[in-house]
């Protein structure tokens, strides 16, 4: 067991440190991080795209090829498949789908797919059933889970599949129907064929956003994972049985995704009124190391540099901390509203405000404003990096910048 555990542990670690492909959303592990640099000064865009219908979905890269979602107005599902070099449209592909309530800071293509050498993985829900679907990187569906179960929340559906190895998992945290707790639950499918390995119910109490990540504890894999009355937890990525749990980390609803920084796991908690806070937490002793409560982020996912921890708060108002101490270096005001998540290239951080101005600052312990750019179209999306290029979504339009 041990031995299949190293093996399984060798490609996992292999296809999340990958450095030409972003996978999933954030990338590798979902840090958000690549060592790609960018100048200071944009010239001019290398391609823009226009998409058709709306969403919110970031964009995955395998090689030569980026894949996204859109939705129409109809709930009409959209996989876009386009080449990197030039933007230019390889194939599209459409699902039938229908439209219901969502928040209006939401979407009905909300979830960035997970990609890897043999297929691109998508998901999308409405309130009778979530889809799940693998299709080849030609376009051609190898299967589909359409028995999944119907989808509660108040805000509409946001999950995103995440590959580890062989494992596809699909966090449905959604808020219980009645007493029916068992709809919502962590999946895990087999890649190959999208059949059931594991289900972990998960009581969150309101739908919960949050992705996971991996960790390797001396007992194997583990994914980490927030939920909001469970708090975050640590699960047997083989069997999806509960390792460790902190309870009392959050009160409210987790849209942003766990951030593992060497021990230190970090996540946040909030709400549309307020209260947000960070909790860091202790791998070691498995108990909360300390919180953030002045300017926490909500929705975002924070993004660190070696010992410094940048959370980027929902208001425009970035700090700077020490991950092992909490202490703050910085925090300034920045501008904007964000529903993105910030990522770091080199020692530069992104983030897309809401208006669909790019916001560039230097990822160090001292504040600089590097410069913003406006993109002159809304986003709620995160940016993807890969092969030398970073993609940037709005609403309806794709821009590339690099080489």
């Amino acid at each position: 067991m041990h031995t299949l555990r190293l093996l399984c542990l060798i490609v996992l670690l292999s296809s999340i440190s990958h450095a030409q492909e972003w996978t999933r959303f954030r990338g590798p592990n979902g840090t958000g991080e690549s060592d790609t640099t960018f100048p200071e000064v944009w010239t001019d865009m290398t391609w823009q795209v226009d998409l058709p219908g709306i969403g919110h979905s970031s964009p995955v890269i395998w090689n030569d090829r980026l894949f996204i979602q859109s939705a129409e107005e109809t709930g009409e599902q959209i996989l876009l498949c386009l080449n990197t070099k030039d933007g230019s449209e390889i194939w599209t592909k459409r699902f039938p789908s229908k439209p219901y309530h969502i928040h209006n800071r939401n979407s009905f293509a909300s979830c960035t797919p997970t990609v890897d050498e043999d297929a691109v993985y998508i998901s999308w829900a409405t309130p009778d059933k979530i889809m799940l679907m693998a299709l080849t990187h030609d376009g051609k569906q190898k299967w589909v889970r359409d028995d999944l179960g119907p989808y509660v929340s108040q805000h509409g559906f946001g999950s995103s599949p995440t590959l580890f190895g062989d494992t596809l998992i699909l966090p449905m945290l959604q808020k219980p129907d009645g007493d029916d707790a068992s709809l919502s639950s962590v999946m895990a499918f087999n890649k190959s064929n999208g059949k059931d390995i594991w289900k972990t119910p998960r009581v969150s109490g309101k739908a919960s956003y949050s992705l996971p990540c991996l960790r390797e504890s001396p007992e194997g894999p583990e994914l980490l994972l927030c939920s909001t009355t469970q708090g975050m937890f640590g699960l047997d990525l083989e069997t999806g049985k509960e390792k460790w749990a902190v309870k009392d980390a959050f009160s409210m609803r987790t849209v942003s995704s766990p951030l593992l920084v060497d021990d230190i796991l970090f996540g946040s908690t909030g709400s549309g009124g307020g209260g947000n806070y960070v909790v860091a937490i202790d791998l070691q002793t498995k108990s909360i190391k300390y919180d953030v409560r002045k300017q926490a982020p909500y929705v975002p996912t924070p993004v660190a540099h070696g010992d410094l921890v940048f959370l980027w708060s929902d208001k425009g108002i970035v700090t700077c901390i020490d991950s092992v101490s909490g202490e703050t270096h910085w925090s300034e005001r920045v501008g904007g509203n964000y529903s993105g998540s910030p990522v770091r290239a080199g020692d530069k951080i992104y983030c897309i405000a809401e208006d669909g101005v790019v916001v560039v600052l230097a990822a160090s312990k001292e504040y600089k404003m590097i410069r913003k750019t406006a993109l002159g179209e809304d986003s709620r999306s995160t940016p993807s990096i890969a092969g030398g290029k970073m993609f940037l979504r709005t609403y309806s339009k794709l821009f590339c910048v690099g080489s």
